[in-house]
């Protein structure tokens, strides 16, 4: 017999298992619903453009973005709007404009009157002059003249400046290790990319010019890392990621500071996969052997370009010269890479440092790329490098700092002593 107590415990507990099961339906969907609603906003916003903003302060690699909806005009940055003594160009030219990145557009003439007519030349590339431009501001450019025939130019010009999504490849991309685009011009036929002017050149002209200036060790240990850390932006900071694809020393600029920036990015790309090949491009003795026989180019191609780099710079041999003859048969002999070290840097450097460096560019130039080390590891492994040298100055300094202050004492000692003997004897 049924007693009265058991039906009430039956109907709590049905009370509750339906409860439960109501409570569960709610929930899940409201899991549901929110779902719905966050997929149709992420298929909303693949028509908003992301734009990479780095923060490049000492010692900082955060990366943020912003989005610009394809239906908004794109205006002058705001750095450009406030500051006239920041600015490298003057403010007041009529003819300057924002294009859809946000970098400025200059006027033939503006240009013209910057270069003194286009007098003050720098150098020639495969693209055309280089000429430095001086602001009313006084600032100090860079100013590409693209050449009427120079189909590298031409290629170099619209995969820096024609947009693709309201997205231009150097109008995105700033960091403290990249020589930073910034403007260009298009008038009167010309086609012109305006750069922020490096004052001591290319790393390949102090390597191997016949200028007094040489690159003590700690310079070219610096130097490494400063390239370093512009790859790392590129391969790991940017969005989406770029390839170079033309790294070389000629391509590496260094400021009055003999501070390292990555440049010209003519050959860049953006790390998307189409399936199709492009052809061998780059520079002979940069070039990866693994994206000569397959065509593909990826950033362990990079890896390997920065890898003869860093050999340039321990040895101070030009690819050109079978600098990776050299670096093979030095890896066969007894000595290693100190049977290849610059001469001048014999005796003024630390030969573990030097050998430590040369470690991490055999590894950079492993002939299968997934051997390779990505740039976040070489950035790490040449910190450490560093780190240790810091280390041991510090522990040298601090060494010479306590043999100071125990000579201190034995000389305040020997004065004391020296007291007490004068006073005993009277």
């Amino acid at each position: 017999m049924v007693h009265k107590g058991d039906f009430v415990v039956i109907g709590i507990s049905v009370g509750l298992a339906l409860g439960i099961l109501i409570a569960s339906l709610l929930f899940f969907g409201i899991r549901w619903y929110k779902k719905h609603v966050h997929l149709r906003q992420n298929s909303n916003e693949r028509n908003v453009t992301v734009l990479p903003i780095r923060t490049n302060g000492l010692g900082t690699s955060n990366d943020f973005s912003a989005s610009l909806s394809n239906s908004i005009a794109i205006q002058v940055p705001e750095h450009h709007q406030k500051s006239s003594s920041n600015s490298w160009w003057s403010l007041h030219s009529k003819d300057r404009f924002a294009s859809a990145s946000g970098l400025p557009k200059y006027s033939y003439k503006d240009v013209q009157k910057a270069t003194e007519n286009f007098t003050t030349i720098l150098g020639e590339g495969s693209f055309g002059p280089v000429y430095k431009a001086t602001m009313p501001t006084g600032g100090v450019a860079a100013v590409k003249v693209l050449a009427a025939n120079s189909h590298q130019g031409e290629k170099e010009f619209h995969t820096e400046v024609s947009c693709n999504n309201h997205v231009c490849l150097l109008g995105r991309l700033h960091h403290r290790n990249l020589v930073n685009l910034v403007g260009y011009c298009v008038d009167k036929g010309k086609h012109m990319l305006i750069y922020e002017f490096m004052s001591n050149g290319s790393l390949a002209n102090i390597l191997y010019g016949e200028g007094e200036r040489g690159l003590s060790w700690e310079e070219r240990l610096q130097i490494a890392l400063d390239i370093s850390h512009g790859i790392e932006y590129l391969h790991e900071g940017a969005v989406p990621p770029v390839i170079h694809r033309d790294l070389k020393s000629a391509n590496i600029l260094l400021d009055q500071s003999m501070r390292a920036k990555v440049a010209d990015f003519g050959l860049s790309k953006e790390e998307v996969f189409d399936g199709r090949n492009s052809g061998v491009k780059g520079t002979y003795g940069y070039i990866d052997p693994e994206y000569i026989s397959t065509n593909k180019f990826t950033m362990k191609s990079d890896i390997y370009s920065f890898g003869v780099i860093i050999f340039e710079l321990i040895t101070a041999i030009h690819p050109h010269q079978n600098l990776m003859e050299y670096v093979n048969l030095a890896a066969m002999g007894p000595d290693g890479v100190d049977e290849i070290l610059d001469k001048r840097l014999v005796g003024e450097c630390n030969i573990e440092e030097v050998r430590g460096l040369a470690k991490i560019a055999h590894k950079c130039l492993q002939k299968l790329p997934r051997k390779r080390p990505s740039i976040g590891e070489v950035t790490q492994a040449i910190l450490k490098v560093k780190q240790r040298r810091l280390a041991k100055e510090d522990t040298m300094s601090m060494a010479e700092g306590d043999f100071s202050r125990i000579m201190s004492r034995i000389q305040d000692q020997h004065i004391e002593l020296t007291k007490l003997a004068s006073l005993n004897g009277d």
